[in-house]
């Protein structure tokens, strides 16, 4: 069952709004943190403990899994389902590659098998060499977008607020009212700053480190992310097609060419 939605006047973005400062902040992240899909402990599988190898198919399945998980998430998420469909399909579209790394890194995704997908596209699909040296230069940059996230210990609470922050982008082309979704990121940022200084209040640096990872994950290809994980399941079904479609179809989308149910 998705996860209940605020009223509205109980989280309006005004200032007078009844719930302030910490109060406010903290009710905003644990619906944030409810509209999560599954629990990190169930992205994957046995085939993810650190001692086993996880083969092809486990790993593609895991992706569609975290795929699935961002686009869920973001359907249940305070404010978001509220903005017009259009401006959502937007949003999603511009920002599932930055959404997928976050999820990625917040479920130890086994990255050491990402070369190992590499070769068996390659085998399947050969392209002349210096594509080969470009393609697997953009595999080393997402390892290490996730290896550096993974080396700051980001929690559930702060990852969800990082994914609300890459969500809510006026970036993204086309929005009906980019000063609100704009605000919907002030909101979302000011949440994680005080979430962060009142349980890491050792740490003073830690927020700033944390946005700091933001801007780079934009340097991940999403067009590399869909070669190396979605080909194998969807065929030529652009991944912006899939967005859309499980967007309006919620927990309900099957996914198609491939036999794995995400719900």
């Amino acid at each position: 069952m998705p996860p209940t939605q605020p009223n509205p006047g109980q989280y309006a973005l005004t200032n007078g709004d009844p719930l302030n400062g910490h109060c406010y902040l903290s009710g905003y992240i644990s619906l944030l943190l409810r509209a999560e899909p599954y629990p990190t402990s169930r992205y994957g599988s046995p085939g993810m403990q650190p001692n086993n190898i996880m083969g092809i198919e486990n790993i593609c399945e895991l992706a569609a899994r975290l795929l699935f998980s961002a686009v869920e998430w973001a359907r249940n998420i305070p404010f978001f389902p509220d903005l017009q469909i259009t401006d959502q399909v937007a949003l999603l579209r511009l920002t599932w590659s930055e959404l997928f790394v976050l999820n990625a890194a917040q479920c130890s995704m086994p990255l050491h098998v990402a070369p190992l997908l590499a070769a068996a596209g390659l085998h399947a699909s050969p392209m002349s060499a210096d594509r080969v040296v470009a393609f697997m230069d953009h595999i080393r940059i997402f390892q290490e977008q996730v290896e550096k996230l993974k080396a700051l210990h980001v929690d559930s609470a702060e990852y969800s607020c990082l994914k609300a922050i890459v969500l809510f982008t006026s970036d993204a082309c086309g929005l009906s009212d980019a000063a609100h979704i704009e605000s919907l990121q002030e909101k979302s940022q000011c949440a994680l700053e005080e979430y962060v200084r009142s349980q890491y209040p050792n740490q003073p640096s830690r927020f700033g480190k944390l946005l700091l990872r933001l801007p780079s994950l934009r340097t991940v290809s999403s067009s590399v992310i869909e070669q190396l994980f979605f080909v194998r399941l969807v065929g030529k079904t652009p991944i912006e097609t899939l967005i859309r479609d499980m967007l309006l179809s919620g927990s309900s989308f099957n996914w198609p060419y491939m036999s794995i149910q995400c719900s």
